[in-house]
């Protein structure tokens, strides 16, 4: 049992790592999307980068107070759910290339 809580907690952080990595790449490479190859990409690199981005903005919206403490931790969830994800997909990839 404790085994398999250290690999969803490896695979959640792992994915919130990779999503970090790839958010923070993209911010300092691109600009913003204008044609339609850029907002192509900009969605492909979303669906690995989102879970860092969607935290970002939750955090950023509970210090401003626009939103409630139940809507960061939904949004929350929701960033650790995708993150979990995305690290099983991971931890795949790294298995299978043994």
């Amino acid at each position: 049992m404790v085994r398999d809580l250290l690999v969803v907690l490896f695979a959640m952080a792992a994915g919130f790592t990779a999503s970090g990595l790839v958010a923070n790449t993209y911010r300092l490479l691109a600009k913003k999307a204008e044609n339609p190859f850029q907002k192509t990409a900009y969605i492909a690199v979303m669906v690995v980068a989102g879970p860092n981005v969607l935290f970002e903005n939750a955090a950023a919206s509970v210090r401003a107070k626009s939103c409630s403490r139940v809507a960061f931790f939904l949004a929350a969830a929701v960033t650790a759910y995708w993150s979990f994800a995305i690290g099983l997909f991971i931890l795949d990839l790294a298995i299978s290339w043994k």
